[in-house]
């Protein structure tokens, strides 16, 4: 379930997509690909682990385990993906627990 599963074409589509949207949230892809029922991060483009698993909700709910950290986090929302400002909320959201890890 957490292994990338795209083929090349696939992943090109998802890419597509994905780029110039901003509300298509992180969790949807915008950093790797899908396993089975969920993202999975093939490329470190910021704070997480290649091998990060999980999701963003469209309630503004989003959930990642990073095998990597030994770490799993838990957001709760009710903001809805319905602007700009939800998805940057769910990125503040990772960039500080990923901030408070100490290497």
């Amino acid at each position: 379930m957490t292994t990338h599963r795209l083929t090349p074409e696939q992943t090109a589509a998802r890419t597509a997509m994905a780029r110039d949207n901003v509300h298509v949230s992180f969790g949807q892809g915008q950093h790797g690909g899908w396993g089975f029922g969920m993202a999975v991060r093939t490329y470190r483009g910021d704070y997480a682990s290649n091998g990060q698993f999980g999701w963003d909700g469209g309630t503004g709910t989003s959930t990642y385990a990073d095998p990597d950290k030994q770490l799993t986090g838990i957001l709760l929302t009710q903001v809805g993906m319905s602007t700009p400002d939800s998805a940057r909320l769910i990125h503040d959201f990772w960039t500080t627990l990923y901030q408070a890890i100490d290497d």
